[in-house]
C-alpha cells in the first residue's frame, strides 16, 4: 500500500494556490480598507458644499416683508405714538430717524451721498478741517463754523487720543500730510477718515462745513437707508419738510445709477431714538390725527 506521502504533492497542487491566494488578499486587505476610504473621500469631496450651494441659490434680490396686511400710519399719527415713548426726554437731542427699504438687487453699486435739510438736524457738530495754515481755506472754513482748522495741531492731537470732533473735512492739498500721518488706523473705525467717496475730500471746505451743519452723509447698507431727519422738537411741518427732501434726493440717487441697477423706494420706517417703527403711508394727516398745533407743543 503507498505511503501517505504519495499523494501530497498532489494534494498541494489542488490545496497550496488557493491558500495562496487567500493568503495574499489577507496580506493587502488593510491597503485595500485605506485605497477604499481613500476613494469614498474624494467622492464625497466632490460634492458642492451645501453652504454654498444655498448661498448660490438665494435670490439675487433683496428680500423684502410683505406690506400688504400690514398697519400703516399718517406722519402726524406716528409723530403722535412716537412721542408718546419720548415722555420725558430732552428735545434737543432726541432725534426722529427714517428708515428707507428699497427693493434692489444683492450686487451692483449702492446709494451714497450727502443731503443738507430743509431744517437742519446736526448744527451741533463738531467740524475739523485739515488745510494747510494760514491758507485762504483756512479762514473760510472757520467763517463757515469749522470748530478746528490745521494740520500738525489736529494730527498731535488725534494721536494723543484726543478727538474733538464729530466730523473730518480735508483738503486736498492737506491729504498728502494727512497720509503721512498714519492716522487711518484711529480715525478708519469711528468712520471719521477723509474720503473722496464720502465727499470729505474737497476744494471747498466752506461750503461742506455749512452743508455738514445744516444736513448729514446717509448710505444705504443691506438695502436701507438709515438717518436721522428731525429733533423731537421739530413742528410736524418741519419734519415733513425734511422727510420729503429726503425721499426726493434718494429717488434722484437712484435714478442716477438705474442704467446698472434698478433701485426704488419700498417702505418708509418712522422711528425715534427710543421709540419704536411705525410704517407711513404717504398721508400727512388722518381723519383721527390730532392738530399740528398740539403735536408742536412738548
Amino acid at each position: 500500500m503507498a505511503s501517505y506521502t504519495a499523494f501530497l504533492p498532489s494534494a498541494a497542487r489542488g490545496v497550496l494556490p488557493s491558500c495562496r491566494v487567500s493568503l495574499r488578499e489577507r496580506s493587502i486587505a488593510p491597503f485595500l480598507s485605506v485605497f477604499q476610504q481613500q476613494a469614498r473621500g474624494a467622492k464625497t469631496s466632490s460634492k458642492v458644499d451645501p453652504a454654498k450651494a444655498k448661498r448660490d441659490n438665494r435670490s439675487k434680490d433683496f428680500k423684502q416683508q410683505s406690506l400688504k396686511d400690514m398697519e400703516k400710519f399718517a406722519l402726524c399719527d406716528a409723530i403722535r405714538y412716537i412721542r408718546a415713548f419720548e415722555v420725558g426726554r430732552d428735545p434737543s437731542s432726541t432725534k426722529y430717524e427714517v428708515h428707507i427699504r428699497l427693493k434692489s438687487m444683492r450686487n451692483g453699486p449702492v446709494i451714497r451721498n450727502m443731503l443738507r435739510f430743509p431744517h437742519a438736524v446736526q448744527t451741533e457738530s463738531r467740524i475739523c478741517v485739515i488745510c494747510p495754515p494760514g491758507s485762504r481755506s483756512e479762514k473760510e472754513a472757520l467763517a463757515a463754523g469749522a470748530a478746528l482748522v490745521g494740520e500738525k495741531d489736529v494730527f498731535d492731537a488725534v494721536k494723543n487720543g484726543v478727538i474733538e470732533f464729530d466730523r473730518l473735512i480735508c483738503h486736498p492739498d492737506s491729504l498728502e500730510a494727512l497720509n503721512k500721518a498714519s492716522l487711518g488706523r484711529i480715525l478708519g473705525p469711528k468712520g471719521l477718515m477723509p474720503s473722496a467717496k464720502t465727499g470729505t475730500v474737497v476744494e471747498d471746505v466752506a461750503m461742506r462745513v455749512d452743508m455738514l451743519r445744516g444736513g448729514t452723509i446717509y448710505r444705504e447698507r443691506d438695502a436701507v437707508i438709515r438717518l436721522p431727519i428731525g429733533l423731537l422738537a421739530f413742528s410736524p411741518e418741519q419734519l415733513r419738510d425734511n422727510l420729503r427732501a429726503t425721499l426726493d434726493q434718494i429717488k434722484k440717487d437712484a435714478a442716477a445709477i438705474n442704467h446698472i441697477v434698478n433701485k426704488e423706494i419700498y417702505e418708509v420706517v418712522l422711528s425715534s431714538t427710543h421709540g419704536p417703527g411705525l410704517t407711513l403711508n404717504g398721508d400727512f394727516k388722518s381723519e383721527n390725527s390730532p392738530s399740528t398745533a398740539d403735536l408742536s407743543v412738548l
